[in-house]
């Protein structure tokens, strides 16, 4: 399996580092530094793929990958 795409940005308004996973929905964590946001969602990640296994509903394959990945 391929491992899913990670976006890590500073979010002004929440004034902290944010790490998400947008395979996974409402999969995203914070953190005081891009490094901690990283280590949380990671975290997040097992524990939402945990919760789908459990109700059986179908784990998403990744897909995404951003524009700048697309160009070639």
């Amino acid at each position: 399996m391929s491992e899913y795409h990670i976006n890590v940005f500073w979010s002004a308004e929440d004034d902290s580092w944010v790490a998400d996973i947008p395979d996974l929905q409402h999969c995203s964590a914070f953190g005081d530094t891009p490094q901690e946001a990283l280590a949380e969602v990671l975290q997040a990640k097992e524990a939402w793929l945990d919760s789908v296994r459990a109700h059986g509903d179908p784990v998403p394959p990744p897909r995404y990958r951003p524009a700048i990945y697309a160009a070639g």
